[in-house]
């Protein structure tokens, strides 16, 4: 069994640690665009990872390895085996410890940092700020490309900390369960067209992910964010939060950072609007935020 991390690490702890026998470093950059207004952009982030990285680091392509390529849309859950394949591949296994970063908001780490949970792995970490923090604080970085020890990945799937959109549906009336959407307020209100329909899932509540962090991009202090979540009632033992944002993963940078607060048992709507906007059926209600 894996030595437990706390849900995130610092650039001081990395550089520290850094070579352990057992640590894998991972970089799971992945680059989205959003425009004003239209469909969003996605491409992996293989090529600024050759460019530069932590030196060590293996690189987690979250299109291709770790997603379901039968999905109609990107980066879905893939199946456990699948999963625990291209984890191996990296050296992810029984007894290994890892750390994932990306280079830009650190949204693409936590979506690793959650699919390793999923799967019932909990010695991650997430490096606080990501490759911008690392190289502010003047560590290296590098082109070398880093060599995997495979290693044998044992999945153990966590279906609670995952929602489908027929399971969404089902608890919009749910009184035990509430439902987060982390976009901008524009977007949740249905000011902002950025998917098939505009609005929010009916009941949720808007806790937008930008909230979460500082100006320099790294986490506030747990106290403020315990008080940020306490204020949208997320805190309360009585019910689970299940998060949502476009395409499943800023919702985990919500997710994770409930962690933190103390919630380690968050789910994520991993089709979020991208699969609920495209079915013409289901409900969406726009206006402001009802807390």
């Amino acid at each position: 069994m894996s030595e437990e991390l706390p849900a995130s690490v610092s650039v001081s702890w990395l550089r520290d640690h850094l070579g352990e026998p057992g640590l894998v470093v991972v970089d799971a950059s992945t680059h989205l665009t959003l425009p004003a207004s239209g469909a969003y952009t996605v491409e992996p982030g293989r090529a600024t990872y050759a460019a530069e990285h932590i030196p060590g680091a293996l690189f987690a392509d979250l299109l291709t390895d770790f997603a379901d390529p039968d999905s109609a849309q990107p980066w879905t859950v893939p199946t456990s085996a699948r999963f625990a394949a291209a984890a191996g591949a990296l050296g992810i296994g029984d007894g290994t410890r890892v750390v994932v970063y990306d280079q830009h908001d650190g949204y693409w780490a936590t979506r690793f940092w959650w699919q390793l949970r999923l799967e019932g792995f909990d010695a991650v970490a997430v490096l606080d700020g990501g490759l911008p923090a690392w190289r502010a604080a003047g560590n290296p970085v590098t082109d070398e490309p880093a060599v995997a020890a495979p290693a044998t990945f044992t999945a153990h799937r966590r279906p609670e900390l995952l929602r489908s959109t027929r399971e969404v549906l089902a608890a919009v009336d749910d009184e035990k369960t509430v439902i987060v959407n982390v976009l901008d307020p524009e977007t949740y209100r249905g000011e902002r067209s950025s998917y098939a329909r505009n609005g929010h899932i009916p009941g949720s509540v808007n806790v937008p992910v930008a909230l979460i962090r500082d100006a320099s991009g790294e986490l506030k202090p747990v106290a403020e964010l315990r008080a940020l979540f306490a204020e949208a009632g997320l805190l309360d033992p009585a019910i689970t939060p299940v998060t949502y944002c476009g395409g499943g993963i800023a919702a985990t940078g919500v997710a994770h950072a409930l962690a933190l607060a103390g919630r380690d048992d968050v789910a994520v709507y991993d089709g979020s609007l991208t699969a609920w906007t495209a079915d013409e059926s289901l409900p969406l209600v726009t206006g402001p935020n009802p807390r």
